[in-house]
């Protein structure tokens, strides 16, 4: 191949074809493709992916929500890349974009989903925000399992789930590290399957080619996100 040829793109992974395959069904099935519109307010789940504090500026100029709680504290895997907690780190860079400081509440605590959403759901309500419906924004592969702790943890609010428009080979780009984002994808599929057993979240159909996916992705080994059994 002559020098400056760019290489195709399923010629640069590192997964294989049929990997990448079923890596893409189960990234479609995290998102639930819900039409964005105006909310009463907004929580920006706190996790290693400063994208969606980016998400919320977006969301926020486009007029969807009032105000944004910024939900996070630290844990082993974002410590080293947001040493002052998530939600502070995300609340500078929504700074950064132009999103004013009263339009954001932070939330230092939380340390799982379930925390953000029931810590953020106090702090509403202490600052007097009447919450009909919520934006919840997330990175693209934890809209699902967001949504189905939300509904169980707030089902009177009717939820709105966003995130970064980005395709799987973007977020993979973004990463850095293909093998981890499937172990990531796979990881939350297995949530969105057990966390109804445990209490923690609705139930979420998973349809079979999904499945068959998410069975194949284990057997390969990309199970590095997995919670113990």
């Amino acid at each position: 191949m002559s020098q400056g040829v760019p290489v195709p793109e399923h010629e640069q992974r590192q997964i294989t074809d049929e990997q990448f395959h079923d890596a893409t069904l189960i990234w479609n099935y995290h998102q639930m493709g819900h039409e964005q519109r105006p909310c009463s307010a907004a929580i920006g789940l706190g996790s290693h992916d400063l994208g969606v504090a980016t998400a919320a500026a977006d969301l926020y100029r486009a007029g969807l929500f009032p105000v944004v709680v910024f939900s996070g504290g630290n844990s082993p895997t974002t410590r080293a890349r947001f040493p002052r907690g998530e939600a502070v780190h995300y609340r500078e860079h929504a700074l950064s974009l132009g999103v004013p400081d009263e339009a954001i509440l932070v939330e230092p605590k939380a340390a799982n989903t379930g925390q953000n959403i029931t810590f953020s759901r106090e702090l509403l309500a202490e600052a007097g925000i009447a919450v009909e419906s919520l934006l919840l924004i997330s990175k693209p592969y934890m809209e699902r399992r967001s949504y189905a702790t939300c509904r169980k943890l707030w089902p009177e609010a009717e939820v709105v789930c966003a995130s970064e428009p980005l395709e799987l080979d973007d977020y993979i780009k973004s990463i850095g590290d293909e093998k981890l984002v499937v172990d990531m994808l796979v990881g939350d599929l297995q949530r969105v399957i057990e966390y109804p057993k445990l209490g923690f979240a609705v139930e979420q159909d998973v349809p079979g080619d999904v499945y068959d996916a998410y069975k194949r992705l284990l057997g390969a080994g990309f199970d590095s996100r997995l919670i113990s059994s």
